[in-house]
């Protein structure tokens, strides 16, 4: 049965590809030769350059823009696609003509998992986006909990350095990065277990290019693949999880109105008068998912550098061992003057940024961009992990060096093109300072409390390979023995 579902779908396939090359081959699309377009690879009908992306996207784009420039032009499908791959385009795109390039994209895909794009970060431009988005900045500071979230978890790996236990550190880490979200509530057991197969799977989902969103009338493909129903489950069970946690914190705040409990996030955004409830519940799937998620594949990165580099690890631990020696010193109003570990976060980020694709753009109209014509509609996407690794903004482009920012002005907020790991302008990345405040309290207690070396000491055959989707982790979790 199996084997004849898959010729029929292979017939269906060679029918629907054989027609429409037809109809190209005798009815070709006109080309714009009035128009000054950016350069651009070679393509194939009717898919265009969709057959080049492979499983790691960022390095294929990374490739041929050094063959055709930092600005160029291919081709997904139907869908022209801009591709950035240097500090100065970048700029113009997200600065000079920063309205002009401030919406999202539509994908059908997006509008299944995300509430039809209802969260921030894939709201289209506009009056609800601005809303919500003032919603989001209400839940980003949230000093005691980070506080008490990173000792519990310095006296986890405490338990384990008395024993010389391996330690996972990406297991660890993204724990806390869950913890420092919800509480510990939806880290661990089965609840845990649930979010985190869930994020997963909406990661994978999301980071992927699905054919109906470049070949519209090929849409059908994904009834036949299944990719509908699959994305259907997990919007589903994402939805059921969602409103198990909202459920949950509202009858919390029922029965204990006049006690005064821990108050976590969700806590916040129930306190807002005025916001519907599925807005609610797609803030709290960026929380869990941007803002856990990125979090905690920042540190994972750093860690694996600083392992990889012990002479790195002594020299920050030099510094925040110095620092928090002063007595009374508190980490976080200490962590202002440790410019070491600040250096160390920014090349982790240069060379490593979570979301290496940052999330697609959408001209509104037609403009210039660096001379050339770009019309209204036109997907643009910023390689930021290029960027971080172009030789003409950094020397040495490939080497993991946190000197380079010690005398260096040069910033990840949004100022300097040069390393935008959370994008800029208006759609930037807003939960910057939340995601950087966890990073920094976490690594500076790591490196203050403990000595880390590698199993075996084997540092050179350390295994970098990322993972695959919308955010890159390192493949294989990071284990390391912590000796206090």
């Amino acid at each position: 049965m199996a084997s004849f579902l898959q010729l029929v779908m292979c017939s269906l396939l060679v029918l629907a590809f054989s027609f429409t090359l037809f109809k190209w081959l005798f009815n070709p699309p006109k080309t714009e030769t009035h128009r000054n377009l950016p350069p651009s690879p070679s393509k194939l009908p009717i898919i265009g350059n969709l057959h080049q992306l492979n499983l790691y996207p960022h390095r294929v784009l990374q490739t041929l823009s050094q063959l055709h420039g930092p600005i160029m032009m291919i081709q997904l499908g139907s869908m022209p696609t801009l591709i950035i791959s240097s500090a100065s385009v970048a700029s113009e795109i997200m600065s000079t003509r920063d309205l002009a390039f401030s919406n999202r994209p539509f994908s059908s895909i997006s509008a299944k998992l995300l509430y039809n794009c209802r969260d921030v970060a894939m709201a289209p431009y506009g009056d609800y986006w601005r809303r919500v988005k003032n919603t989001n900045k209400r839940v980003q500071s949230f000093r005691n909990v980070r506080e008490e979230e990173t000792t519990y978890m310095v006296e986890k790996i405490k338990e384990c350095s008395q024993s010389s236990l391996l330690v996972n550190l990406s297991e660890l880490l993204e724990k806390l990065t869950s913890d420092v979200v919800c509480r510990r509530k939806y880290s661990g057991g089965d609840s845990g277990k649930e979010l985190k197969e869930l994020l997963e799977k909406r990661g994978k989902l999301l980071g992927a290019f699905h054919i109906a969103d470049y070949i519209p009338w090929l849409a059908w493909l994904n009834y036949l693949t299944g990719l509908n129903l699959k994305v259907e489950k997990v919007a589903c069970q994402t939805d059921e999880f969602l409103e198990g946690v909202v459920e949950e914190h509202l009858k919390k705040g029922a029965s204990d109105e006049n006690q005064q409990e821990e108050t976590s996030f969700v806590d916040i955004l129930l306190s807002i008068q005025d916001i519907e409830r599925v807005t609610i519940k797609a803030v709290i799937l960026d929380m869990f998912a941007a803002g856990a998620d990125t979090t905690y594949t920042v540190l994972e990165w750093a860690m694996t550098e600083l392992l990889r580099h012990p002479h790195l690890m002594s020299k920050l631990q030099t510094e925040v061992r110095a620092i928090l020696s002063t007595e009374g010193a508190e980490t976080e109003d200490a962590i202002e003057h440790m410019h070491y570990l600040k250096a160390v976060i920014k090349e982790t980020l240069r060379l490593h940024p979570p979301v290496p694709l940052l999330l697609s753009r959408e001209s509104t109209q037609d403009v210039k961009v660096m001379g050339y014509d770009i019309r209204a509609g036109t997907q643009v996407i910023t390689n930021a992990w290029a960027i971080g690794r172009d030789p003409i903004s950094w020397d040495r482009a490939e080497e993991f060096s946190p000197e380079r920012f010690l005398e260096s002005s040069i910033d990840f907020k949004g100022r300097n093109f040069q390393l935008i790991p959370f994008g800029a302008g208006r759609r930037g990345y807003p939960g910057v300072q939340f995601a950087v405040s966890v990073v920094e309290l976490a690594l500076a207690k790591i490196v203050h409390t403990f000595n880390w070396e590698l199993p075996g000491g084997r540092r050179e055959s350390m295994d970098m390979t990322e993972t695959t989707g919308l955010t890159v982790h390192k493949k294989d979790p990071l284990l390391a023995v912590p000796t206090s």
